[in-house]
This record gives structure tokens, sequence and C-alpha cells, in this order.
């Protein structure tokens, strides 16, 4: 039996666009921050923790959902001597923007971030939790599961995007976003954040400062995060943690595994292992 304090890890090759975490016990875990390049959706099990998203901090507990739209920067971490359990959930934005306009919630296929980071609305949050059990269980068919979650999510985002206001038009990208961009694209390399900055016409503490601003995480973390999510995709696709490491430029085992572990909450082995 898998210890309470390891997260548990759910996936279905035939329903690649889903992901499902299960913690029951939390109260050790810390997030560094980070971001997905997939929608998020969480529900706080059992205890209370602080919840950053973007520039925004909450008090959640048990009964509250979080939401985190792709690349926002956020962490959940449990206050102090409060139990912790949650079940975390990421999807493919594009599966997720084809079945909403499919279902007549949306006009296009194209992702519109979600308005709200919390909801405490105890219909949603049930059944949430009782689609994660659904999807953990043994009894059903992946054709089933799929039906089920695909129900809860017309239900949910018909609610949340009703009571939003129109979505203000897009700005421009400016500058830190095309950084954000660059070391998105080549976060493989080493190119000294000096040389980034320079190359933007930009100072480097000018930029590091700005940067942090606006993304809640520096240059170099910013880069590192994207190396992580690079690596999920690597081990999902049942590459060695060896392998992995070294194809993202850890040369130290040790180093790759604390990373990982600061910001998927799991050991890289512990996050290969699924429950089926």
């Amino acid at each position: 039996m898998t210890p309470t304090t390891q997260p548990l890890f759910w996936r279905d090759k035939t329903l690649p666009y889903i992901e499902l975490r299960k913690i029951l016990d939390g109260r050790k875990v810390r997030y560094a921050p980070h971001s997905h390049l997939e929608w998020s959706l969480g529900a706080i099990l059992d205890g209370q923790s602080e919840f950053i998203c973007a520039d925004r901090l909450y008090s959640v507990e048990c009964g509250t959902l979080v939401m985190m739209n792709p690349t926002v920067v956020h962490a959940c971490n449990p206050l102090q001597n409060s139990p912790w359990a949650y079940y975390m959930m990421h999807l493919d934005k594009n599966w997720l923007g084809c079945l909403l306009c499919n279902a007549g919630i949306t006009n296009n296929t194209k992702w519109r971030d979600t308005p709200i980071d919390t909801l405490a609305i105890p219909r949603f949050y049930k059944e949430f939790v009782s689609v994660c059990a659904s999807l953990m269980t043994v009894a059903l068919s992946s054709a089933e599961k799929q039906l089920i979650l695909q129900d809860y999510l017309v239900s949910l985002f018909s609610y949340m995007y009703s009571c939003a206001e129109k979505p203000k038009p897009a700005l421009p990208l400016n500058t830190l976003y095309r950084v954000a961009n660059y070391l998105n694209q080549y976060c493989l390399e080493d190119t000294s954040i000096e040389l980034i900055s320079a190359e933007f016409g930009l100072s480097t503490g000018y930029m590091t400062r700005t940067f942090k601003r606006q993304f809640n995480m520096t240059p170099h973390a910013y880069r590192l995060n994207c190396r992580i999510q690079l690596t999920q995709q690597a081990l999902k696709a049942g590459n060695t943690i060896v392998q992995v490491a070294y194809d993202a430029g850890f040369s130290d085992q040790a180093h790759f595994q604390r990373v990982f572990k600061q910001r998927v909450a799991a050991t890289p082995n512990q996050y290969r292992r699924t429950v089926c």
C-alpha cells in the first residue's frame, strides 16, 4: 500500500489529455512557485492552506476548489500544523477548448482563461470530488470516465463563464512576454541571463526585477520551471529518470530530484507511477 504521504498519480493512455493527483497527507509538502502548460483544477479535501495565484493571495480550506490558468505562476502550501489533503487535475487546454466549443459554451475552440481562482460552491466541490473518485476506480471503463468528466466540466464552465465579465482585448506582446517566450523556447540552453537581457536591450538588474513582478519568479526560475515541464512529459512517455535528467540539462541527479519535487510535490519516480 502506498504511504499516505506519497502522491498517487492517475493516467489513462486512452485519455491522454488528463492527469490526476491525490495526496492524503501533505503536511510536509512545500511547493516552490511554478506554472503548468495545462489548465488545472484542485479540491482541498482536508485542512487549510495559503494559495498564491499570480499576485493574488487566498486562504483556502476543505470544501474549496482552486483553479490555475495555463502558464500562471502559483503555489499552494498548508498552514503550519494544519492537515492537508487534496486532488489536483491537469487538463490539456486545447482539448478543453474543443469540448467547450462543441458544447456550445464558447464560439470557437481557442482556449479562454477562466475568470476566477477559487470557488466554494458545495455542489461543484462535491461533484468534482466524485469525478476524481470515478476516474481513479477500476470499476468504470475509460469511456464511462470520459463521459463523467465531460459532463462535469461542461456544467462547471457554463457557470464560470456566465458569471464572468466579457474578456478584455488582448494587449500587445510586451518585451517581458517576449523574454518569457524566449526562455520557454530555449529553456534547454544555458545562455546567461546577462546575455539574454542584452539581446532584448535591457539591463540585467532591470529585467530581473520587472520579470519577477510580472511572472512572480526570476528569469532563471522561469527557465527551470520550463525544463521541469519537459521532464514531466518525458517521464510520462516512459523515459528513464537518468536520461530525462540528462536531456534536460541536469548533470547532478540530486539537483534534478530536488528541483522536480519542489515544483511537482513528488519525486520523479513517484511521478511515473500510475494508478489505473
